[in-house]
């Protein structure tokens, strides 16, 4: 059983939390890679920081009810989803299973909401909870828990969806974003998937309830199947569609593997592991994390570090410090503000987080992190890995630096250029 090696243990690091820690990237290297995926999937430490003050579901309504009010849920909503930001960014920068967090923020940005949509911050924080317990838990647990979801209830209109007034939201986006995907449904599938969930609701405890004085119980045709079909029923059907599996396959690929176009064979072959483990995201993800895809050196440095990799990446890596507005305020800027997705679609990620505007801002970001008093025998310098410069490239770096770096010159100010380099946009 040979073990990793620094390259290799950089490489699993890097792409299954959000940065390359040192300590955590020598441990790595002495073992083997079937010993550290063991571990990261064990990972089940869910306890975080204290959750601040949030308003209740009967205050927000009750204020919502009053037009006069209704200015006050806007600006509370505003002041609490601040908060919730403050709260999870603090335990992306100090969390001890990397990987359980970085998974939570995948399912996160699968199935998104929004403070500025839902105006309910404690909704929100539930269903982050909801999905750090099943971050590497069971598909088809977590797709019926999201639909019962107050927040996204909230979010995608299902709250409101009744037998008189269908609404499609969320019936075309559990379709189109959370399984089949775009191509595999057709429009007549939406409006009986919609009537399917019509009295799904939230009640005055702000818990999800059935209103079966409003629900459709008349004949539904969803996908060449009929019968009377409620939500659950869907959601059934849903699972055993082998387009299902294949979605969630292709969104580890860009997750894990590369930006392009994922391979339809290994896409596949994944996708039959997931559902021949009844939808078990172990399963899938270790199928991920042993594929030759994975490990292939035609896939180094193929992935964009998204604002949070970048961001939080780099202070869970190096010994600075945050800047004083908040390292929220600039994920916000950057595009990738937590609790608020700019649609439905989430956050496209991938080449979308580099345009012209967004590499000064990025670049601007880490200067201002690492910049500032570039004293080489001040308390950063000394709490820097003892390691040659070229060790500390290939620390830094997945790829080669695109402009040339002097690996002799004084650590700090070595290390500054190599997070500046373009080669560190990537990992």
């Amino acid at each position: 059983m040979s073990v990793l090696g620094f390259s290799e243990a950089r490489h699993l690091v890097s792409r299954t939390g959000f940065s390359t820690e040192w300590n955590e990237v020598n441990r790595a290297s002495k073992l083997s890679s079937d010993q550290v995926i063991n571990s990261l999937l064990q990972q089940n430490n869910r306890r975080t920081p204290a959750v601040p003050t949030l308003s209740s579901w009967a205050r927000t309504k009750g204020l919502a009810n009053n037009p006069a009010r209704r200015k006050m849920v806007k600006r509370t909503a505003r002041q609490e989803g601040q908060r919730l930001q403050t709260w999870w960014i603090k335990h992306l920068l100090t969390t001890r299973t990397p990987f359980l967090e970085h998974m939570t923020l995948f399912w996160h940005n699968h199935f998104p909401s929004s403070i500025s949509k839902t105006k309910q911050a404690h909704f929100l924080y539930q269903q982050n909870t909801l999905f750090r317990q099943q971050a590497l838990g069971n598909f088809g647990v977590l797709l019926r828990a999201v639909a019962k979801d107050p927040a996204m209830l909230l979010y995608l209109d299902g709250y409101s969806n009744t037998k008189e007034k269908p609404n499609e939201n969320f019936s075309h986006e559990i379709l189109e974003l959370f399984t089949l995907g775009r191509g595999h449904y057709t429009q007549s599938d939406i409006q009986n998937a919609a009537r399917a969930f019509t009295g799904w609701t939230i009640n005055s405890q702000g818990k999800f309830t059935m209103d079966t004085t409003q629900h459709d119980t008349g004949v539904k045709t969803f996908l060449g199947q009929k019968g009377r079909f409620n939500g659950d029923d869907i959601i059934n059907i849903l699972l055993k569609h082998p387009r299902t599996a294949e979605t969630i396959a292709e969104k580890m690929w860009l997750e894990f593997i590369n930006t392009t176009q994922p391979n339809k064979s290994t896409i596949k072959q994944w996708a039959g592991v997931f559902r021949n483990s009844n939808y078990s995201i172990k399963q899938l993800l270790r199928a991920v994390l042993t594929s030759k895809a994975f490990w292939s050196q035609h896939n180094r440095g193929a992935l964009i570090k998204s604002p949070i990799h970048l961001a939080v990446g780099t202070l869970r890596t190096l010994p600075y410090k945050l800047p004083r507005q908040g390292i929220e305020h600039h994920l916000n800027i950057l595009g990738q503000g937590v609790f608020q997705h700019p649609s439905v679609n989430g956050w496209a990620g991938g080449k979308n987080w580099i345009t012209t505007q967004s590499i000064l801002l990025r670049a601007s970001l880490l200067n201002n992190i690492s910049g500032a008093r570039l004293n080489p025998y001040g308390d950063i310098a000394r709490q820097l890995p003892k390691a040659s410069g070229e060790r500390l490239q290939q620390w830094l770096l997945a790829t080669k630096p695109l402009n040339s770096i002097d690996l002799t010159q004084e650590k700090q100010r070595l290390v500054h250029q190599l997070i500046l380099d373009p080669a560190y946009q990537v990992y």
